[in-house]
């Protein structure tokens, strides 16, 4: 288990990995956690399967679910900002289109 406060550290494919699996099926942890394991299953995600994901530090088994939950938590919140951002940019556009 991991302890309190500890920095999720992950690579560059496994953040894409996860931002992948939520873009297919926006939900969080540990709904997330289901979408993932099909994925891999199936190789969806660059013809990734579990063993390939594991290199690049995505794990499945029980020992590796904190620090999994804790990737899959910051880049859904990453995803959720974005969007935001996104609906904010284009209320603007919107809003200054029809003041002109």
């Amino acid at each position: 288990m991991l302890p309190a406060g500890h920095a999720c550290s992950s690579t560059p494919e496994a953040e894409a990995f996860v931002r992948f699996c939520y873009q297919r099926r926006r939900v969080g942890w540990p709904e997330l956690y289901d979408e993932m394991c099909a994925v891999a299953t199936r190789g969806l995600f660059q013809g990734m399967g579990h063993d390939a994901l594991a290199e690049i530090g995505i794990g499945f088994s029980l020992f590796e679910t904190p620090r999994l939950a804790a990737l899959v938590t910051r880049v859904a919140g990453e995803e959720q900002a974005a969007r935001r951002a996104a609906r904010v940019m284009a209320l603007e556009a919107a809003q200054a289109s029809t003041a002109a």
